[in-house]
């Protein structure tokens, strides 16, 4: 790494306040193990979980809801799980991008990157998908506790607080 992306890092909080979205018409929060997979890494990592919610996959509440912790003072970061297939109920994807101020193309060409080592050409089937919206950054993971596992730790926590120390200013 560059000598200034540490520098840069190196500004960044440690300590993030996380929202943590699951989008499901069928998980519970005794289900959802990818949501709780999330919250443990974010907390471990030394991230405040703020909120936790799981919603059906429908636009328009999913919507409101991002709306609402885009407007939220006490979140810097919204993590969402589930959503990001290729089915007619698969919502996410859209909704989120309708919403995005700065999209991030890199967030979901490097989970592909990285789901394709691990599963071959299946990766092409997710829609990750990141960027901001307004000031808060949003990244949104497939709903499988692998994925989840593979975009936190490579991805996600090495950078967020970067991602949101960039989208302060």
């Amino acid at each position: 790494m560059s000598q200034v992306a540490e520098e840069h890092r190196s500004q960044a909080p440690q300590s993030l306040r996380i929202a943590v979205l699951t989008i499901s018409d069928t998980r519970t929060v005794a289900t959802d193990h990818s949501g709780a997979r999330i919250i443990e890494l974010a907390e471990a990592a030394g991230h405040a979980i703020v909120e936790r919610a799981i919603i059906a996959d429908d636009p328009e509440p999913m919507r409101r809801l991002l709306e609402d912790y885009r407007d939220r003072a006490d979140l810097d970061a919204v993590l969402l799980t589930g959503g990001t297939g290729i089915s007619s109920r698969d919502q996410t994807y859209e909704t989120v991008s309708a919403l995005l101020t700065r999209p991030l193309p890199g967030y979901g060409e490097l989970f592909r990157m990285l789901s394709f080592a691990e599963i071959g050409p299946a990766a092409m089937l997710s829609r990750a998908v990141g960027g901001l919206m307004g000031r808060r950054v949003v990244l949104v993971m497939p709903g499988s506790r692998a994925a989840v596992e593979l975009a936190m730790t490579r991805i996600i926590l090495p950078e967020l607080p970067h991602l949101v120390q960039q989208a302060r200013k």
